[in-house]
Order: structure tokens, then C-alpha cells, then sequence
């Protein structure tokens, strides 16, 4: 099985060659591409080092898998090509989220959407994907009317120069390259990507939009903060749900116990709860601070942790791939 990673050398391309190490995917030959500064470099898979590659080399090895993690610009000129040969491709940009015509998959949530005719599958944003976990099977049970939600994102979710820059900082050094427009390290930045017309985020119009399509309800009404703050492990949610249907805090502890990827992290008497220091490296999405919201009925507030490098990307996308394995699509 010859599978491409188009983005090898980056943070989520590293994570996701691990991911698909730590899953035992049957990768026969490993097809590494990068940018052209890159190309020649030796990326360790499977006990083998792996030379990384123009696009064209890859496209001329015909994989029957490529995963993508390289940016919406590299996707939205690569990601075709690789289709058009019959290759399948996940792709962890933002650029095709939002096509009518794509698949926008959370394999715990939405698996069965996936069909025969699909060859460019989309794979969420990092801070849609771990809220998503938490609220589908709320959203079954009780019918989702408004998100409220405020993130708390890693600055992991940038890449490596990001973590250079809070680094460099702790580390009083001066005349670093700044990737965000202020300090990071003993601040937090309430902008992340870029400003739209309408004073939100793209960021915070992907956790509306996408979430929407993954649950496939166009009704909920959802509005979102997002936010990077100075650390390493994961990002963290608060969220607040107004369900249409009356709920007890017990049922709902229960749904989400039941819940694939999901542990519940609540005990307020022994101080637990979930923390990003402590999801750093682990799959699941943790949820706790579980309560209800007092001011209006049917109103529920929780918090909730994951690494982002992992379920929020790389995991996800390997779950991807290996449903495409499981359905037969790639062999």
C-alpha cells in the first residue's frame, strides 16, 4: 500500500506519520512530500528512513492513499491531481470543509457518510472537532438549539514557529521572528487567522459552519470566541449548550460516558477535571465541569480538553483513512 503525506515535515505531518506508526496502518511504501527546500530530506517511518519528494515524484508512484497537511493553497492545486489518478485523499486543510460536494468527517460521528464516489474527504478544524465529540450525542438525544463557545487554543495549532516564538520569549530573548502580531508567553491573544467583515474570526466561522455540516443540522444557532493562549498541550472549550428538550445532568453524564474518544473527567470534590497539560499525547477528547446553566431552560455548561495535534488533526485523519480501509475503498 504506497500512501503519500503531502506536508511530511511539518508539526501535524510529523504527528501524523506517529499516528499512523502507533495504529499499525499498512503502509508498504511511504511517499513523503514537502516543500521544494526540503526535498532529499530523510523522514522516519516503520524503521525506515524515507527521502522526501516533489508532488509530481508522488503523483508518478500512484499511491492509493495521500494525506494531506500542507495548507489550503497546496490542497486546492494537489489534492485534485491526486484524485483524478484514483487515489483517495484526507485532507487536513480548510479548503474544502465547506464544499457541497465533500464529506466532512468525524469517523465517531458521521463515518457512514462516506461512499464509494468520495476521493477528497475533508477532515475538521482542530477546536470543531474535540466540541463536536462532546455535543453529537447530546445533540441525538436532547435536539441542540444555540453554542456558546470560548476557546483556549495551544500554540501548537500554528506550528513549530510558534512554539519558538513563547520560547524564545520565556527565555528573555530579543530580535525573535514573531509569528503572532504581540507576545504570546504571559498573554492571550483573542484573534486567531484572520479578521472577517463581519468582526469574527475565520476561526470562529469554521467552529459555526463545520459544526453545523458534521451534525447535519443547519437550524443550531451557534456563535464562538476563539482565543490563543500560552501553552503547549492541547486546546481547551467552554461550552454552553440551550437543548430543546429537557435533560438531567445524570442521562448526559451517561451519553457521553458511552461516547467513543470520549472520558469524562468530573469530580468537582476531588479537583478533577480536564487540563491541557495532562491530554498532551492522548487521544480522547476529556470532558468535565459539568453543569447546568441556571439563567435559562434547558441550558448546559461543560468544559472540554484535547491535544489538537492528535484528535484535533493527525488522529482524526488516520481514523479516516482507516475507515477507507475498513470500507474497502483503498487496499
Amino acid at each position: 500500500m504506497k500512501v503519500a503525506l503531502v506536508g511530511a515535515t511539518g508539526l501535524v505531518g510529523r504527528k501524523m506519520l506517529q499516528v499512523l506508526e502507533e495504529r499499525n496502518f499498512p503502509v508498504t511504501e511511504l511517499l513523503p512530500v514537502a516543500s521544494e527546500k526540503s526535498v532529499g530530506r530523510k523522514v522516519p517511518f516503520g524503521g525506515k528512513e524515507w527521502a522526501v519528494m516533489r508532488p509530481e515524484d508522488a503523483l508518478a508512484a500512484k499511491p492509493v492513499l495521500a494525506i494531506f497537511s500542507a495548507g489550503g493553497a497546496v490542497s486546492q492545486e494537489l489534492a485534485p491531481k491526486f484524485a483524478a489518478i484514483g487515489c483517495r485523499v484526507v485532507d487536513n486543510s480548510s479548503f474544502w470543509r465547506m464544499d457541497p460536494g465533500k464529506k466532512l468527517v468525524v469517523p465517531e460521528i458521521n463515518g457512514d457518510v462516506l461512499g464509494p464516489d468520495d476521493y477528497i474527504i475533508a477532515n475538521p478544524n482542530c477546536s470543531t472537532i474535540q466540541m463536536v465529540m462532546a455535543l453529537a450525542p447530546l445533540h441525538r438525544e436532547f435536539g441542540i438549539k444555540r453554542i456558546v463557545v470560548s476557546t483556549y487554543q495551544s500554540v501548537t495549532g500554528t506550528g513549530y514557529k510558534a512554539i519558538a516564538q513563547m520560547n524564545a520569549e520565556r527565555a528573555g530573548e530579543t530580535g525573535i521572528e514573531r509569528i503572532y502580531p504581540y507576545p504570546i508567553d504571559q498573554n492571550v491573544l483573542p484573534h486567531i487567522d484572520s479578521f472577517l467583515d463581519n468582526g469574527y474570526t475565520k476561526e470562529e466561522m469554521k467552529m459555526v459552519n463545520e459544526t453545523r455540516k458534521i451534525l447535519g443540522d443547519e437550524s443550531i444557532a451557534i456563535t464562538a470566541t476563539t482565543v490563543r493562549v500560552p501553552v503547549q498541550g492541547g486546546h481547551s472549550e467552554s461550552v454552553n449548550v440551550e437543548f430543546r428538550k429537557p435533560f438531567t445532568l445524570e442521562r448526559v453524564r451517561e451519553l457521553l460516558e458511552a461516547m467513543p474518544g470520549v472520558t469524562v473527567q468530573d469530580d468537582p470534590s476531588k479537583k478533577l477535571y480536564p487540563m491541557p497539560l495532562y491530554a498532551w499525547g492522548k487521544d480522547d477528547v476529556f470532558v468535565g465541569r459539568i453543569r447546568r446553566d441556571e439563567s435559562i431552560e434547558n441550558g448546559l455548561n461543560f468544559w472540554c480538553v484535547s491535544d489538537n495535534l492528535r484528535k484535533g488533526a493527525a488522529t482524526n485523519a488516520v481514523q479516516i483513512a482507516q475507515l477507507l480501509l475498513n470500507k474497502g475503498y483503498i487496499k
